[in-house]
């Protein structure tokens, strides 16, 4: 404690003599507030110096940033602060000693606070993050929200013995830090996908004996291995990461779809995806004090074979539905190492809708009667699959947070 008091008062009397002219720049400063947790993520110039604490009587979170001016970006910050936000208040900046900017965040309620640092990535400079989790929950695993009771509208058909209803996990790709791929007039991937995701999840809501549940239904970071953690304590039956990606060439075109592979991937193109998607962490920002995948649950491999398999039979029958709402990459399903196709116990496949960094596929990715084909023939697969492949046992609904 004395270590960092000397040292916040050796940068303050340096930058006082300097009238802050060394002082880093706050580049951006971003809020996402998401069911399970909140993010703010601050974008510095250069590595955060920083300590917090929490206060009672009102609750509040306290981050003192060392060598940062007050600036515009952080004084601003309270305004991106809407009033139905689930944890935070207010956030207020202001200098609280010299060479010493003060945070506060008025908070709605106890909170366990994560607070790390994340090297230069991408597009981003260096970022402080902070992840406010309720204290009820924050350690505990969050559960996806049940959906709502099905409307029928249409069957499909379940065979002699069908006795439950079936889950569908819908991960719609990247979100909040983690844009994704963007097009060349501006689209971002998250948008797209959670669009097509919330398509796909009206479509099976109304098929009889099938519901399905978002992993991600809204703007905000998922790390990978917790959407297959979601999927998981959801019951999910199956699980369809959907995505919309880009190439180095503009003129890449077409949809794909691909499931897990043991060993390497079906080719280069898939290899490279591959990577990017699971680079996906790094963008958005995980804590790995935290975070770290489990181990169990991503390297299982004996009972992942049969998984497999069953992934390879959703992934065909998918891809020969969106063959005839858009023209293929690929005739064949492709297999890679995707992070988050690992749960050892549910067919996954990753949906790529289209090549966001094409222009006429943009084009089309935004238009809301081809997400709603696309969604159409996501889910006319899903049916064909269960239809071969009912799931007899019986299985527990997702619980309500």
């Amino acid at each position: 404690m004395f270590e960092r008091l000397l040292r916040g008062l050796l940068i303050g009397l340096l930058l006082a003599a300097s009238g802050w002219a060394e002082a880093q720049a706050v580049k951006a400063v971003r809020l996402w507030p998401g069911p399970d947790y909140t993010r703010v993520t601050i974008e510095l110039s250069e590595v955060p110096v920083y300590q917090h604490f929490l206060l009672d009587n009102p609750k509040r979170l306290v981050l003192d940033l060392e060598g940062v001016k007050p600036d515009a970006a952080l004084s601003g910050i309270g305004a991106q602060v809407s009033a139905d936000a689930p944890l935070l208040a207010n956030i207020r900046a202001g200098l609280n000693r010299p060479g010493v900017t003060r945070l506060v965040f008025d908070l709605k309620a106890a909170i366990e606070p994560r607070v790390f640092a994340l090297t230069p990535t991408g597009e981003y400079s260096h970022r402080l993050v902070l992840d406010m989790y309720p204290q009820a929950a924050a350690k505990n695993t969050p559960v996806i929200k049940s959906a709502p009771p099905p409307v029928t509208a249409f069957s499909y058909a379940p065979p002699e013995g069908f006795k439950r209803t079936v889950t569908v996990a819908l991960d719609a790709g990247h979100g909040g830090e983690d844009p994704g791929a963007r097009g060349a007039k501006g689209s971002y991937e998250k948008d797209i996908t959670l669009s097509v995701a919330r398509r796909v999840k009206a479509q099976l809501d109304r098929v009889e004996g099938m519901r399905a549940v978002l992993v991600r239904d809204g703007d905000y970071f998922i790390p990978l291995h917790k959407r297959v953690e979601k999927a998981r304590n959801a019951q999910a039956d199956l699980f369809v990461s959907i995505h919309a990606d880009a190439f180095m060439k503009p003129d890449a075109r077409g949809s794909s779809v691909f499931a897990l592979s043991e060993s390497g991937a079906t080719s280069a193109a898939a290899s490279w995806l591959a990577k990017k998607e699971n680079d996906a962490d790094l963008v958005g920002g995980v804590n790995v004090d935290h975070d770290n995948p489990d181990v169990k649950i991503i390297l299982i491999d004996l009972s992942q074979t049969q998984t497999i398999r069953d992934s390879l039979r959703l992934a065909r029958m998918v891809l020969e539905e969106i063959g005839s709402v858009n023209n293929l990459h690929k005739p064949y399903v492709e297999q890679a190492g995707f992070a988050v196709l690992k749960a050892p116990d549910i067919p996954s496949i990753l949906v790529e809708t289209a090549f966001i960094s094409n222009p006429e596929e943009e084009k089309r990715l935004n238009d809301g009667d081809y997400q709603e084909k696309l969604a159409a023939a996501v889910v006319a697969g899903v049916r064909r699959y269960f239809a071969q492949n009912p799931p007899l046992a019986p299985r527990k609904l997702a619980r309500s947070p």
